[in-house]
């Protein structure tokens, strides 16, 4: 099929590839411009603009897609189907009924739970058991497409927003090949009124750690937001990220360590299993103790 691609960061790459792969003509690769990063604050494209011109894809990244030109551009193409991942602007429908067959997004949750931004932290931060990938019909609403085909996975006690999103991506770029080699055969559900949830963006104020909260929330607080945007405290006036937890016995005033690199919460603690001390690398617990050894009685957060 003759396939416009909308992705912009490494979630989208493996369904670009799997699109490749397949033998899919990708006509355009829309992402996101290039954005100032690292150190010297140089423009950094996306990491889809990478991969796509390593493909040897035409790419275009504009700002809008509300003007009569790019809603031109775009319907020259003469596309088959629109393929959205992860891409970071509002289509006009315009823009999605441009293709002959509209515009499929692959949705990183078991809609009508979580439609949004965020929906994997969402997911880990709220404690949810099972997550997956709905490939949906996209309308003018915000994920509130009939969905063609889903699939589900665990969320175990141990996984980060991280884990979570590897297979998800995976998982995505799976489903998407088999929707496309099978659309004449899928039947659209339309999503439930009921259990509907919205992911909102995370906002970094989210991330500071409260050790008078209960173990159970600080350990999901620590997974949803590692490695972006990593929940984190202090330790001798130097920020400390935690990046990976799980909850632990034991009980003393919130933020105390009180064994090795567990640490005291509102009820119960949580143990520590990857940090990264201001300055350094993220390590496992065990190399960070060498280097920073922690005695108990430690107050974090002071």
């Amino acid at each position: 099929m003759r396939v416009v691609f909308m992705g912009t960061p490494a979630f989208s790459v493996p369904v670009l590839d799997a699109l490749h792969a397949a033998g899919h003509d990708i006509v355009c690769v829309y992402t996101q411009p290039p954005r100032p990063a690292g150190r010297g604050k140089k423009d950094r494209p996306s990491p889809v603009q990478a991969r796509a011109e390593e493909l040897g894809l035409p790419v275009r990244h504009p700002r809008s897609l509300r003007n009569d030109e790019a809603q031109a551009e775009f319907a020259a193409l003469n596309a088959d189907i629109g393929v959205v991942v992860a891409y970071g602007l509002i289509l006009p429908q315009a823009i999605l009924d441009a293709p002959a067959r509209g515009c499929l997004n692959i949705h990183a949750s078991l809609l009508p739970r979580w439609r949004g931004a965020a929906p994997i932290h969402r997911a880990v931060l709220t404690g949810d058991t099972e997550t997956g990938i709905c490939i949906m019909q996209m309308d003018a609403g915000l994920d509130t497409g009939p969905v063609l085909l889903r699939e589900s996975t665990p969320i175990t006690p141990d996984d980060t927003t991280a884990d979570v999103h590897d297979r998800l991506a995976v998982m995505g770029a799976r489903l998407i090949v088999d929707a496309l080699a099978t659309l004449e055969t899928l039947t659209p559900e339309a999503q439930p009124d009921t259990g509907v949830t919205y992911a909102d963006k995370i906002d970094k104020a989210e991330a500071r750690i409260d050790w008078s909260r209960p173990a159970t929330k600080v350990d999901r607080q620590i997974r949803g937001l590692s490695p972006f945007p990593g929940a984190w405290t202090t330790l001798g006036g130097k920020r400390l990220k935690l990046l990976r937890s799980r909850v632990a016995t034991g009980q003393g005033a919130p933020g105390t360590v009180l064994t090795g690199f567990t640490i005291a919460c509102g009820t119960g603690a949580v143990e520590i299993t990857q940090a990264q001390i201001e300055g350094r690398g993220a390590q496992d617990a065990a190399a960070f103790l060498r280097g920073t050894p922690l005695s108990p009685g430690t107050i974090l957060g002071e």
